[in-house]
């Protein structure tokens, strides 16, 4: 069972990075000033329950990230290109130290974007388009 002591800074950084931006990604997907409050809050309680309930330990101290990695300035394509390169590299990461953590990792991903873009109403296109390509990035 891999813990956020097992991989060096810049690795837990890319870890962490993957996740919130995969949110982060999912809330411009459609951005709606209202809906941004909303998405937004939907990743913070994700993580925080993740941190309460996730099985895997590497899961659960990925819950302890705070914010997203990304400044409220940056770019669509910034969050998108930045995003998925992360969540590459944190697949890579995960293979080669902690192979196991592989799965449960490409989960939460998952999960954090899917409850995010549930979060509001609207914009069900563009986030379903973003979810796709999240789910390419982590290799899911």
């Amino acid at each position: 069972m891999a813990i956020k002591t097992d991989f060096s800074e810049e690795e837990w950084e890319t870890l962490q990075k993957g996740v919130t931006g995969a949110g982060f990604w999912m809330t411009i997907a459609d951005r709606s000033f209202f809906d941004t409050f909303k998405e937004a809050g939907a990743l913070t309680k994700h993580l925080a329950e993740a941190r309460q309930n996730a099985q895997s330990q590497l899961v659960r101290d990925l819950g302890e990230t705070r914010g997203t990695g990304f400044g409220w300035k940056a770019s669509p394509e910034e969050v998108e290109s930045q995003t998925a390169a992360a969540l590459g590299s944190a697949v890579q990461i995960l293979q080669s130290k902690a192979p196991d953590e592989v799965e449960p990792y490409r989960a939460f991903v998952l999960e954090v974007a899917e409850s995010v873009g549930a979060a509001a109403k609207g914009g069900e296109a563009a986030e379903a388009g973003t979810l796709e390509k999240i789910r390419a990035a982590v290799g899911g």
